[in-house]
């Protein structure tokens, strides 16, 4: 899919991701990031787009970093971007990304529910007979995943493999980091009726060795958020999950080579009013592009 707003912005293209964008700025150490309104599913990045979804991960993003602040740094210098991107984008640091998807569950399902199937543990991790579809774990767990290419597959991996490539050192503390974020913005999102399934977060480290959080952070796109008041009967939305399963119902093969099928008008509408009500429901205010 073509860049969102290459055309618009009148800066240099660095990188062009599934749902953002990366350009670069007069600061050398500095760059901006632009969420757009791409969404992906099963590594594909579909022809649809959610309106106002990047806005509104942006400024969820935005609230959380200051809501973590006195737990971990974020890698956000300013808001202070051009009209054309206000509200969607911000100037951050250049890091060095850590090359590990950070993942946390608290609750079983997704690609864990389907390792746990097979062998009892997920990622290397022993967990004990007679959990569940959406079964709330004994205690949180740190459960990575290798950050693949553009259209390649995550794949999830043991610690020792993440130990092997970082090193111990920087392994045991984004696995530090990613277990006591995670458990405070579950408690959070729990406290407003929301239980944080599962999350994903990215590293990156300054030049004087120090780790930070970056990218996106506890969003509807890198989270699992349930509506508490109805679990565990019902693994009600307000993420992603809600296209994903659009998607699976449709003669679509999520493993052939065919792109899968744009969303129709209805499911967009709906995919929008569930991101829009998850910011709401979180940071207590209505979403305001």
């Amino acid at each position: 899919m073509e860049p969102q707003f290459a055309d618009t912005l009148e800066l240099p293209l660095l990188h062009a991701g599934k749902v953002r964008e990366l350009y670069a700025l007069p600061d050398p150490n500095a760059m901006l990031m632009v969420a757009t309104d791409n969404i992906s599913a099963f590594d594909w990045v579909l022809t649809s787009r959610i309106p106002d979804k990047g806005a509104i991960l942006n400024q969820l993003s935005l609230w959380w970093f200051d809501q973590l602040a006195g737990l971990v740094d974020n890698h956000v210098l300013s808001t202070e971007v051009p009209e054309a991107v206000r509200g969607r984008a911000v100037v951050c640091e250049k890091l060095e990304m850590i090359p590990v998807e950070c993942v946390a569950r608290g609750y079983l399902t997704g690609s864990g529910w389907v390792e746990y199937q097979q062998d009892r543990s997920v990622c290397g991790v022993p967990l004990p007979e007679g959990l569940t579809d959406g079964a709330r774990l004994p205690e949180p767990i740190f459960t990575p995943a290798t950050k693949a290419a553009l259209g390649d597959h995550d794949e999830n991996v043991d610690f020792e493999t993440v130990v092997a490539q970082v090193g111990r050192e920087t392994a045991e503390e984004i696995r530090r980091l990613t277990l006591e974020v995670y458990a405070t913005a579950e408690r959070m999102a729990r406290e407003r009726g929301i239980i944080l399934a599962d999350t994903k977060f990215e590293f990156g480290r300054r030049a004087d060795g120090t780790i930070v959080l970056a990218d996106e952070v506890l969003t509807p796109d890198s989270s699992r958020f349930w509506e508490a008041a109805s679990w565990p009967e019902s693994l009600d939305s307000f993420d992603k999950q809600f296209v994903r399963n659009w998607l699976l119902e449709q003669p679509w093969d999520r493993n052939g080579d065919e792109p899968p099928p744009a969303l129709p008008d209805d499911i967009v509408t709906a995919t929008r009013q569930r991101y829009a009500s998850a910011f709401q429901r979180l940071t207590g205010r209505e979403f305001d592009r």
